[in-house]
């Protein structure tokens, strides 16, 4: 699940589980917590999970399916090998009630947080796919982007770039690098393919909790605390978040899914990443 940054919406947060102002302060107070060679391969065990539910979710995605179908199957894998859906029950904003499902299921124009449901994918869509669990008390957290059936040329060129940002950062990641130049190099590709990088969502720090410092932007920041020195130890979810046309979003009318403004497809990717001396670590990867 990703954080929002409180940067266009000064009188309501598209992140509702925070405001804009503790958010800010976050923000200023960057407190990031180092895991030691232990501990990051207790996140790996959880982050095998994690991968075992998106391969096996990306097996099903075919036109027809519900995505209801994809929750109870994420669910019964999860909890089968002893762990805990991360996402189910996160508190809402206004209106909303708890998060209801453990994947968010995201839709052609809907960007994140797609609530799972009896809606059938079809021929020509795509479906993001975001699913996190906890596991002997550390967390992982993945999302992908799955292609329907026959998809257009364009819809295709969009999730590839969204991926290959993702693939970008990781082979740039190291310790000592500031993040804004891994995060230039991010939008500087996507922009320079024709789409555009979301503003209000990014990455995270993760660890004991789904959501830890830093956050983790795909894009330039000119917001307080935003820049950070990457350092081995820090275990961080890189999530590029790409949209085909504008990239203003909004929330849609049950105060979850968050939708393009201009209702062309968004395309979503995502890894739990270790930072380690000599290379990065993908610890929601396939075996």
């Amino acid at each position: 699940m990703v954080e929002m940054i409180p940067r266009l919406f000064a009188k309501r947060s598209l992140r509702p589980w925070h405001n804009c102002k503790a958010e800010l302060e976050v923000s200023i107070n960057v407190s990031i917590r180092l895991k030691n060679p232990d501990e990051i391969e207790k996140i790996r065990v959880a982050g095998r999970v994690v991968r075992e539910v998106l391969d096996r979710l990306g097996q099903l995605a075919v036109p027809g399916v519900t995505t209801e179908k994809l929750n109870t199957e994420a669910e019964r894998i999860c909890l089968e090998s002893g762990a805990e859906c991360l996402f189910k029950g996160v508190p809402g904003h206004g209106k909303a009630g708890p998060f209801p499902g453990s994947i968010c299921s995201s839709i052609n124009e809907e960007l994140v947080h797609g609530i799972p449901s009896g809606r059938k994918v079809a021929n020509g869509d795509i479906l993001s796919v975001d699913f996190g669990v906890r596991l002997n008390g550390w967390c992982a957290d993945a999302a992908e982007t799955f292609l329907i059936g026959e998809v257009s040329q364009q819809v295709r060129r969009l999730v590839d770039v969204t991926r290959q940002s993702l693939v970008l950062a990781i082979d740039m990641i190291a310790p000592g690098m500031k993040w804004n130049t891994v995060a230039g190099a991010m939008q500087d590709y996507i922009e320079g393919e024709g789409f555009s990088v979301v503003r209000e969502f990014v990455g995270h720090g993760i660890g004991k909790e789904m959501w830890e410092d830093p956050k983790i932007p795909n894009f330039v920041s000119d917001l307080p605390g935003q820049d950070f020195e990457l350092a081995e130890g820090m275990v961080i979810a890189v999530e590029p978040m790409v949209n085909m046309g504008s990239p203003a979003v909004h929330y849609g009318r049950d105060g979850w899914a968050v939708i393009t403004d201009d209702l062309l497809p968004s395309a979503h990717f995502e890894h739990t990443l270790a930072v380690r001396a000599d290379k990065v670590d993908v610890l929601t990867e396939s075996c």
